[in-house]
């Protein structure tokens, strides 16, 4: 297996409210991660369309956040919770 960049992976776009909400949260915890624009980074977006058809999930909205390989679309706390 390929190593990881990081174990969680914010994938969003500019405009996204929610996607801030979740980079605020993650930064108060003091969680590791990196944001990925898929708007400005093609590789992101396929990479992205990818791990959701591989898993398959259902994306078309933001943020959708990998949490070392588990996917969640939209923000969803205590879920994020359980994933970290």
């Amino acid at each position: 297996m390929a190593p990881r960049e990081a174990d969680v992976i914010v994938y969003k776009t500019e405009w996204c409210g929610v996607c801030k909400q979740v980079q605020s949260y993650l930064d108060k915890k003091g969680v590791k991660y990196v944001a990925k624009d898929i708007e400005k980074d093609s590789t992101a977006a396929g990479e992205l369309r990818a791990k959701a058809k591989e898993k398959g999930v259902q994306t078309g909205s933001v943020p959708v956040i990998d949490v070392r390989g588990e996917l969640m679309v939209g923000f969803n706390r205590a879920r994020l919770e359980q994933l970290l």
